[in-house]
């Protein structure tokens, strides 16, 4: 993309993302500029707390990346609730656990970590050992995918460990999900009482503190808004970051971006998720 085209759909992208809810303008076409901004095949979900729904390719599986890791530890909080686990459990490991982006992890090699303290380093640096380890508390993978049932959710699939779960090959329905049901999921684990208010409260708090979602869904947010999200970043492109929106003096609002099938620059992708972003927070 040269720099005159860059231009000329960022300003799409713009003018799109500062469009108000109730603006009479058909879906397809209102999230259509920061699409082409992507360079790629992106999906948005943009849930109300009272069940409205917003968004593009809402149906469409993309690959989840590191985005399952939110979930992985919701299961956990989940499992406390019911008396199954503790976040305070410490959970050993050798080296031999350890895989490309592992940041907190490598550091306590041996010594191990908490349960509590692996649900924070995978969601607030993505640590990928974190969240295998996670995993293998409750069944892998493939325990993730049934809590997911478990929560009404027929769509969301985890079938592979770090890293290897991040190929996201077109058409593969492994380790996907689509825009409208990570949305939903979300709607129901932070607003729902799929989880205790305890364990809700300790969701939010991992989700505010993410460390990785600067240039994406928190980029530019207003004075007296808070927000928490988790990202996530594979191959292809996949470029993704879901998260939940509290406007001052109103419902929140949950959303999910997913990109992916571009060659477009790491900052183009991160951009269309923030003129996203810029559409929520800048909606009537």
């Amino acid at each position: 993309m040269n720099r005159r085209d860059f231009h000329s759909l960022f300003g799409a992208a713009v003018a799109a993302a500062t469009l108000p809810a109730c603006a009479h303008v058909p879906p397809q076409d209102a999230w259509r500029p920061l699409e082409a901004l992507s360079g790629g095949r992106m999906g948005v979900a943009v849930l109300q707390a009272d069940g409205s729904l917003q968004g593009h390719r809402l149906d469409e599986r993309f690959p989840m990346c590191s985005t399952f890791k939110w979930l992985a530890a919701a299961h956990v909080l989940q499992r406390v609730d019911r008396g199954l686990d503790r976040l305070d459990r410490r959970i050993p490991y050798g080296r031999d656990a350890l895989v490309p982006h592992s940041p907190v992890t490598q550091e306590h090699v041996g010594a191990g970590m908490t349960l509590g303290e692996l649900c924070h380093a995978t969601i607030t640096t993505s640590d990928n050992a974190a969240a295998n380890l996670i995993l293998a508390t409750y069944g892998g993978p493939q325990g993730l995918t049934s809590y997911a049932r478990s929560l009404g959710d027929s769509v969301t699939r985890l079938d592979r460990w770090e890293p290897v779960m991040n190929e996201a090959t077109p058409g593969d329905p492994r380790d996907t999900t689509s825009p409208r049901a990570m949305a939903q999921l979300l709607k129901t684990a932070l607003l729902g009482d799929a989880l205790s208010v305890s364990s809700r409260d300790q969701l939010a708090r991992w989700l505010e503190a993410c460390e990785t979602n600067g240039q994406r869904l928190k980029a530019n947010l207003p004075a007296g808004w808070r927000m928490g999200s988790k990202t996530g970043t594979g191959a292809r492109g996949s470029t993704n970051d879901v998260g939940i929106f509290w406007p001052p003096g109103r419902p929140p609002v949950l959303v999910t971006v997913y990109i992916t099938n571009t060659q477009a620059p790491p900052a183009d992708r991160s951009g269309a998720i923030a003129a996203v972003a810029r559409r929520v927070t800048t909606s009537g």
